[in-house]
């Protein structure tokens, strides 16, 4: 009767032996992280750690540029506080690590 349609017999069952994952199959994943940490993670760790060396080194009397783009001149150091002059006779109290960047002297008198 079956004519047309060919009968479908199963095969036997497939073997249950998994194949362990060779080091090939991983290397786009290294790659990857390869690529992110010497693109993104080292030059930003690098950034931090410049940036903390310079805080540290902060003195008396250096002029500095705050995050905020507030440009003073350092008269007291605190372990967490600095106190810059923007103006004669204008202190303010900034954090230490909102510090951007130490400028050079006589920066302030050209300006």
């Amino acid at each position: 009767m079956n004519f047309l349609i060919q009968q479908a017999w199963a095969e036997g069952a497939a073997p249950a032996a998994a194949q362990m994952p060779n080091l090939i199959d991983f290397l786009p994943l290294i790659v990857l992280f390869a690529v992110f940490y010497f693109l993104l993670i080292r030059p930003q760790t690098k950034r931090v750690k410049e940036h903390k060396q310079m805080i540290d080194s902060l003195a008396k009397g250096d002029e500095v540029v705050t995050s905020g783009g507030l440009l003073g001149k350092i008269i007291e150091l605190g372990d967490n506080f600095v106190i810059i002059e923007v103006a004669q006779d204008v202190q303010v109290k900034v954090q230490r690590p909102a510090i951007g960047a130490v400028m050079p002297k006589g920066t302030m008198k050209t300006l």
